[in-house]
């Protein structure tokens, strides 16, 4: 029985190792343009083959979920978090709204082209699935029993709309506050969402 190596993990490494770092490079340039980018594309944009590109990203979704590999995570919590829920939720909305702001561009080109009039729902898009609404319910988890399902996920949802590109977008562009001021107002938004819920 033969166990297959992952293709970057066999032979000239630090080769590889660049020429992925060039396909997401070339996939990040190309949503900060307006575009979603498929395989090909970020290929044809860093120079590299088609072949070589797939070996890489075998799809669209695979070169998406590269460009931000959090947005795979289940939790934001870490490996031992806190059993409180303002904690954990304090945690979770930091790491959310760190993420947002650190890949602003990317962010700002998915929500744009989740948008646009020929967007279908099962279009490839792997940063408007819902994350913040599974990380927040993670962060939330101490509060099933005492809120029950339905307002705890009324609350979730709320925290969540609360929160993220969407609420940085409107904060800074609509009403006109500094990404601080704007990362400021959403932890003080999700923080009152849950005192209010309590």
């Amino acid at each position: 029985m033969s166990i297959q190596v992952p293709y970057e993990q066999s032979g000239r490494r630090q080769q590889k190792a660049r020429t992925r770092e060039a396909l997401l490079d070339a996939a990040r340039a190309l949503l900060a343009d307006g575009a979603s980018p498929t395989v090909e594309d970020a290929a044809e944009r860093a120079s590299i083959s088609r072949a070589t590109a797939y070996r890489y990203f075998p799809n669209k979704r695979a070169l998406l979920a590269a460009v931000q590999p959090q947005l795979e995570a289940e939790s934001m919590l870490g490996p031992d978090p806190p059993a409180g829920a303002q904690e954990r939720l304090a945690i979770a909305v930091d790491a959310i709204i760190a993420m947002t702001l650190d890949t602003e561009p990317a962010l700002r080109a998915m929500l744009r082209l989740s948008l646009e009039p020929g967007h279908h729902a099962g279009e490839d898009l792997p940063f408007r699935k819902g994350r913040r609404i599974v990380w927040i319910e993670d962060a939330l988890e101490p509060l099933r029993k005492k809120l029950g399902r339905r307002d705890l996920d009324r609350l979730v949802v709320a925290i969540a709309a609360a929160i993220g590109i969407d609420s940085l977008v409107w904060l800074t562009d609509v009403a006109g506050l500094t990404r601080h001021e704007a990362a400021d107002l959403m932890r003080w938004s999700a923080r009152s969402l849950l005192l209010a819920a309590l």
